[in-house]
């Protein structure tokens, strides 16, 4: 089996977890290098290293953590590793900015982490030698990498450059949820008040946005209702555009192993035709297009009567407070992917659950087989669940034998308490982990309870799961050359917000669709989308054509 059939097959199989061999890959030898320390212990135990070393390590900051020097999780590592960390945290904002000047600079330390490094700095910085190819540690010392990727074969193939090499370490987090990213959330009280059915199709869709912002549903005798909305990081069009052909945030798809865009398709015009028709009858919302999550989420949480009638977002968290005093994120539910005028009912799905460039060990590094062996851990179990959520007992347990998942089986563990408060006991999601679907399923609920992960998994696995679009039409994470990276960075930035910005004109009447679509097309040719599109097939084809 080619490695694109691979890849696909994988994918199909997602959700099973299916289990599958991991076999090195051939390097050079000077891919690697040989650790100072010559005290360290055989794979998978612990210490480490008999003696103490200091590795230096900068990372990125995360709002939930105090202090990663200070961390309990920081200090349960060492002591468990004899590895002791000397921080460099650089503030979110300056993160990008702060890892380029490092690696131009030279000035880097031996590990980069929580950066999300990107594919073409990885092969750059990787040709170049400051950062190690990982592939001969992990086959040497990869105990708990190696198990991850042979219960999930797909992680080796995102992870490796064209021609094998491995520069960097993920986090895997197989949120189920978030496997379908593109949700439409609708206030259930007022389908209700009014006698309306869930829509399923985008005429039924319009019909109760109409019947929201004509019949007074929140009672107030005021024309306040909002019956639609979105934010710039919640964008209707992106669930909307479903009904009309398939679309995600990239706007790219595959179609027989050829990349197409979603944006220059009669589809995509027939989509903004339907946008427009909304927002000229005022059943969507102006601020959709310039306003933030938290103005989003001020609209859902208005005081005193509910104002919001729908929004789209990954979940309904994005337009109302989890746990907030007015509750109403229990009363939005989710709608199906609605189905189009062509018959189109697609739910968009994101299946890998990775964040690459997590873990990164430079040239720096004067004991890089301790280093690897330091962030292999990281992927274990229990050592995950510290990482994550905190200590066993306290932040967290093992589940009873009667204790019931969220997917219906057998739990595996149970939260002791919520996540996302600032903390000093935990990474809360910064560096390598693994969280299989197994895992993140599992966790214990109690029977009947209402619960944010429950209603999630619930709405997902009913109503978007049945339309999931086919793994071959997605365009995986790509690896790009350094001359690929730099071309398709100018064209997706003069492409894409040429698109954004003609979507919002079309959509608000700025733009006539009937009378400037071909002009549109052809300012998109002009931007050479051609060249745009050729990019990504020649990265798409390195990787997964048929040699």
């Amino acid at each position: 089996m080619n490695s694109r059939n691979r890849i696909l097959t994988t994918l199909v199989a997602f959700f099973s977890l299916a289990v599958a061999g991991c076999s090195g890959t051939e390097v050079s030898p000077g891919d690697t290098k040989k650790s100072e320390s010559t005290d360290i212990s055989t794979a998978g135990t612990f210490p480490i290293v008999k003696e103490p070393i200091t590795i230096k390590v900068m990372v990125k900051a995360n709002a939930l953590v105090e202090d990663f020097a200070t961390n309990r999780f920081s200090k349960w590592m060492e002591e468990k590793t004899n590895i002791n960390v000397q921080w460099e945290v650089i503030p979110e904002k300056a993160a990008q900015e702060k890892l380029n000047l490092a690696l131009a600079s030279g000035d880097y330390p031996d590990v980069i982490m929580g950066f999300g490094v990107s594919p073409a700095q990885q092969l750059i910085y990787g040709d170049q030698g400051v950062f190690l190819s990982l592939n001969n540690y992990i086959d040497k010392f990869g105990v708990e990498t190696k198990k991850m990727i042979q219960e999930n074969p797909y992680v080796r193939d995102l992870i490796s450059t064209p021609n094998g090499k491995i520069y960097s370490l993920p986090q895997v987090n197989q949120c189920f949820h978030c496997s379908y990213p593109q949700k439409m959330w609708i206030y259930k009280p007022w389908l209700d008040k009014l006698g309306l059915k869930m829509p399923t199709t985008t005429e039924e869709f319009y019909t109760v946005l109409k019947a929201f912002k004509e019949n007074d549903p929140n009672g107030n005798g005021k024309p306040d209702e909002i019956p639609l909305a979105g934010a710039i990081n919640a964008k209707v069009d992106e669930f909307l555009m479903n009904s009309f052909l398939y679309n995600d945030k990239s706007h790219l798809f595959l179609n027989n192993g050829k990349v197409e865009v979603t944006f220059n398709k009669p589809e995509w015009k027939e989509g903004l035709t339907y946008l427009q028709r909304l927002y000229a009858e005022k059943l969507l919302s102006p601020q959709t297009f310039t306003q933030d999550n938290n103005q989003l989420k001020q609209m859902g949480e208005n005081p005193d009567v509910p104002i919001l009638g729908a929004a789209t977002a990954q979940n309904m968290g994005v337009l109302t407070q989890f746990f907030g005093k007015s509750g109403r994120w229990l009363e939005y539910v989710a709608v199906q992917p609605l189905k189009g005028p062509g018959g189109r009912q697609i739910a968009a799905l994101n299946p890998w659950g990775l964040v690459g460039g997590t873990f990164i060990i430079t040239n720096k590094s004067k004991n890089p087989e301790a280093v690897f062996r330091w962030a292999d851990t990281m992927f274990n179990r229990e050592v995950t669940l510290n990482s994550v959520f905190g200590r066993p007992e306290q932040e967290w347990r093992w589940a009873n034998q009667d204790e019931i998942g969220i997917n219906g089986k057998t739990a595996i563990w149970k939260r002791l308490a919520n996540f996302g408060q600032i903390q000093n006991i935990h990474w809360a999601q910064t560096g390598p982990s693994y969280r299989p679907n197994d895992l993140r399923l599992g966790e214990a609920v109690e029977k009947d309870m209402v619960s944010q992960e429950t209603i999630l998994y619930k709405e997902s696995k009913e109503k978007y799961e049945p339309y999931q679009i086919k793994a071959e039409n997605i365009v995986p994470p790509l690896f790009f050359t350094s001359e690929q990276a730099s071309e398709i960075a100018d064209l997706e930035k003069t492409i894409g917000d040429y698109v954004n910005e003609m979507l919002t004109r079309f959509v608000t009447g700025d733009a006539n669709i009937s009378t400037e679509w071909d002009s549109y097309l052809k300012t998109l040719d002009g931007m050479n989308v051609k060249r745009y599109i050729q990019v990504y097939q020649d990265a798409y084809d390195a990787k997964y054509k048929k040699k």
